[in-house]
């Protein structure tokens, strides 16, 4: 069991955003200690590094609490809950094509500026006549 404080810095997460997390359903509940202290579980932490990729990986806090709900129904939500995930990895993989797209540009853009650089020193170079 652990708590908030030390999910917060096991996940490098904010205290406020983990309870904004439970408190949208992006994770579920967390059970409370006598003192009303969060007390998080393994499957609490899972829920909360689960999250925390999804996020890193552009998925939209709405779909996540879909998916959390679908999830929290059982298994008669497993088709929908794949079909959520299929549809999510389609549009990441988009992004990932346009960013590899403006990657391309970027290098591209390094390599003119680069060029330019080592003309200019060639031209300064030149001995004198």
């Amino acid at each position: 069991m652990c708590t908030i404080a030390e999910v917060s810095r096991k996940f490098e997460l904010s205290q406020d955003t983990l309870r904004y997390y439970e408190r949208v359903g992006l994770i579920p509940r967390v059970n409370r200690n006598k003192s009303g202290i969060r007390d998080y579980t393994e499957e609490d932490c899972r829920w909360v590094e689960f999250i925390k990729c999804m996020r890193s990986a552009g998925l939209p806090v709405e779909v996540l609490i879909e998916y959390v709900s679908l999830f929290q129904q059982g298994d008669a939500t497993v088709l929908a809950r794949k079909d959520l995930l299929i549809e999510q990895r389609n549009q990441l993989m988009l992004r990932i094509e346009e960013m590899q797209k403006m990657m391309e540009r970027m290098n591209d853009k390094i390599d003119r500026y680069e060029q330019t650089i080592l003309a200019a020193k060639k031209t300064l170079q030149k001995p004198e006549e």
